[in-house]
């Protein structure tokens, strides 16, 4: 067994969910959660199958994020593992509807930061598969949060209209 590490590419601000999922039509059932739960997002959802054809499966509304998650998936090349990039909204405006997809098994991350994917190779016979065994998200915290940083936080949450 070989363990490798992929870095997500993408644009600095850009948010996205990293997860495994167990069936085919994944793409399909993730793209109607999607715009069920926020209908102006934009994304797109790459789906690495395990077996059968061995093919990067992809949907969304917006082209360009579309190929960003495809590049991403050829990259990682884990079976059953699924990316989604996202405009116009962020992981916790559709994290629990994503969870709640039948078919998902697993998130791994759910992030804008930088972010690399553990992943292990090995050889079944002639082939090879891949797992992913984890994420790295971000960086190491530089100490507990100050009253200032606390103040920070708070007025952050209101600016963007999450809280009160």
């Amino acid at each position: 067994m070989e363990l490798k590490i992929v870095d997500i590419e993408k644009p600095e601000d850009m948010n996205f969910i990293l997860g495994q999922t167990h069936f085919i039509k994944s793409v399909e059932d993730l793209y109607e959660a999607i715009v069920n739960t926020v209908p102006q997002a934009k994304f797109g959802i790459a789906f690495c199958e395990a077996s059968g054809a061995l093919k990067v499966r992809s949907i969304g509304n917006d082209d360009e994020l579309k190929k960003l998650a495809e590049k991403n998936m050829l990259s990682i090349g884990a079976g059953h593992s699924f990316i989604i990039f996202m405009k116009d909204c962020y992981p916790l405006n559709i994290l629990n509807r994503i969870k709640n997809v039948p078919e998902v098994c697993n998130i791994y991350c759910a992030t804008a930061n930088p972010t690399k994917v553990i992943i292990a190779e090995d050889s079944f016979g002639s082939e090879k598969g891949r797992g992913i065994l984890g994420v790295i998200d971000g960086f190491i915290p530089k100490g507990v949060e100050t009253e200032d940083d606390i103040k920070w936080r708070k007025k952050f949450l209101r600016d963007i209209g999450y809280k009160l």
